[in-house]
């Protein structure tokens, strides 16, 4: 008997349904997993994560927000990217100064991965020391919230009175994380490093 023959027992089709059976066993539970982590707020015992997650999600809806030139900037300015975001006064305080500082560091640290993050400043009212953004924090994206209706939007950011935090969005626009710029700055670099890991989106 020819060597090279059809083995009858085999239907068409078998062997490819076997290997995206495989695929599944691989990849479905690495996007449980993600989801469940990162988005469902399901932590096991002795998470390693340093952010507070935000559970659930907040999905920020397209508002008017304005650069510094009093254009409206883009609606989707939070999607495609993942960004680190700081909301405060405009005339941006000691703590203000030591966030934006913090976000641009742990940009800079993500070496091959810097261009999938971007660094949001949005500033509420008294807006804004021009040369020391552009001197200190050339590539930030400084906005302005300057009517009611960004107000409003602004309050999707949970704070917690006397702590200034940096917010993490993800690419599809939800807010997802907030970490106390008054811990040690590896821990935003550590989770966000997992994010970018995990993540094949931004």
């Amino acid at each position: 008997m020819n060597g090279d023959a059809v083995n009858p027992s085999v239907r068409p089709g078998q062997g490819k349904g076997a290997l995206i059976g495989l695929a599944a066993l691989f990849f479905v539970p690495l996007l449980g997993a993600f989801w469940l982590y990162y988005l469902g707020g399901w932590r096991p015992a002795g998470s390693t994560n340093h952010a507070e997650l935000i559970s659930p999600v907040i999905t920020l809806e397209p508002v008017a927000l304005y650069d510094l030139d009093g254009k409206t900037a883009s609606v989707d300015i939070f999607k495609e990217k993942w960004s680190l975001v700081h909301v405060a006064d405009g005339r941006c305080n000691t703590e203000c100064r030591d966030a934006l500082w913090m976000m641009r560091q742990t940009r800079l640290l993500l070496a091959e991965d810097m261009d999938r993050v971007q660094r949001v400043y949005i500033a509420v009212g008294d807006c804004c020391d021009r040369e020391f953004l552009s001197q200190e924090h050339a590539g930030l994206i400084a906005l302005q919230a300057v009517d009611q209706a960004a107000e409003q939007w602004l309050q999707n950011f949970p704070v917690t009175e006397g702590t200034p935090y940096i917010y993490i969005v993800d690419p599809l626009g939800n807010l997802m994380m907030r970490f106390d710029i008054r811990e040690n700055p590896k821990g935003l670099l550590s989770d966000l490093e997992k994010l970018l890991k995990l993540s094949h989106i931004g």
